[in-house]
């Protein structure tokens, strides 16, 4: 038994020694430490609670893009190495809202306080004010993805005024729309791929949110993931991020793992019954949304129908190539030339940047 202890105070040590090593190497791609540049992380105090923020970007006077998180507990603060090439154009905002990530670290479930979409809604407007105060003047664009579509949509209808564009991905039209597509699809896939007991599952559970409970979610989720083409789904994204980010220590990595099913389980009532249909009719603003063409969580399909009779005063619908579920995050490079193409001359009224032949590996579907 000793040795064994030994042998695994040893493995331990080395897996430490490896991380430590990883994230030193990652930190040294983030640095920014000369003006005009912004590099800064703080907890903010929003709704009462400490809220964690990052601001970063190569020119702080470039326009800030407030990113809003999916899962809706899986914070994109951990995707911030992969999305280095965004600071050249503009102020990117991550946000750990209540329940997740950082925020949940600090305040933990109890002092999470009131957890609802319309709460998020009002932290995210106090967020703006901290913003306007910290970057006067800056024109910012609100990136909505997944989950945080429930919260981007009725934030734009609110205050339409706190942003010069809504930008969407991984959009998420509801579960009521997005399982007409999706579910047929993977019952049909486990069916050929999967066990029989996968099959009955799918089948009991059917596709009428209402009759679904988290834990039938969950299990939902992780057979969709093996439906994707490398069959590894949003784990093969966050976990090698979880083990290189300087940002987060073992408490935040832990952290991040109790927020994913902490939030789904208080919002879940609210995932099952939101439409975009209903929300958001309409829009005061720019709208765009870039979807992955194989998404199969929420299908482009069902995005770009609602894109279609969206009313508002512009709008594009444009598909990433070879892109699925945070394809705006797995393939940056791809989305940052359409945020550039599409999204800036919008706001700033310069042209639009053109791209290298083949560079952007997108599909049009304009509207």
């Amino acid at each position: 038994m000793v040795t064994v202890a030994v042998a695994t105070v040893v493995l331990l040590s080395a897996a430490l020694g490896y991380r430590a090593l990883l994230q030193q190497r990652v930190a040294r791609t983030l640095r920014i430490d000369v003006p005009p540049g912004v590099a800064e992380e703080r907890f903010v105090r929003l709704g009462g609670i400490e809220q964690w923020v990052s601001i970063r970007g190569e020119d702080a006077r470039n326009p800030v893009l407030l990113v809003l998180h999916g899962g809706p507990g899986a914070p994109y603060s951990l995707l911030t190495p992969t999305l280095r090439c965004w600071e050249k154009d503009f102020t990117v905002v991550q946000w750990d809202r209540r329940g997740a990530g950082k925020t949940l670290a600090r305040n933990g479930k109890g002092g999470s306080g009131e957890m609802s979409f319309r709460r998020m809604q009002e932290d995210a407007i106090e967020l703006c004010a901290f913003l306007d105060e910290r970057l006067p003047g800056r024109k910012r664009l609100l990136l909505a993805s997944s989950a945080g579509t429930l919260l981007g949509l009725p934030l734009v209808r609110a205050r339409p005024d706190l942003f010069a564009a809504y930008v969407g991905t991984d959009f998420n039209v509801g579960m009521a729309a997005n399982e007409q597509v999706t579910h047929a699809e993977t019952l049909a896939w486990v069916a050929k791929n999967g066990s029989r007991a996968d099959v009955a599952f799918l089948s009991r559970m059917g596709s009428d949110p209402r009759r679904w409970d988290v834990a039938s979610y969950n299990r939902m989720v992780r057979l969709r993931d093996r439906t994707t083409r490398d069959g590894r789904g949003m784990a093969a994204i966050f976990m090698p991020l979880m083990l290189s980010s300087p940002a987060h220590g073992l408490r935040d990595l832990q952290a991040l793992a109790e927020g994913l099913s902490f939030c789904t389980e208080r919002l879940f009532a609210e995932m099952v019954a939101f439409d975009a249909h209903t929300v958001a009719p309409s829009v005061e603003l720019p709208f765009f949304v870039f979807q992955g063409d194989s998404d199969v969580h929420t299908p482009a399909s069902v995005a770009a129908a609602y894109c279609e009779t969206l009313e508002a005063p512009l709008k594009h619908f444009e598909l990433i190539a070879d892109s699925g579920h945070m394809g705006a995050f797995v393939r940056p490079e791809r989305f940052l030339e359409l945020l550039r193409r599409h999204v800036l001359p919008a706001i700033t009224g310069a042209p639009p940047r053109s791209a290298p032949d083949g560079a952007s590996g997108r599909t049009s579907m304009p509207l």
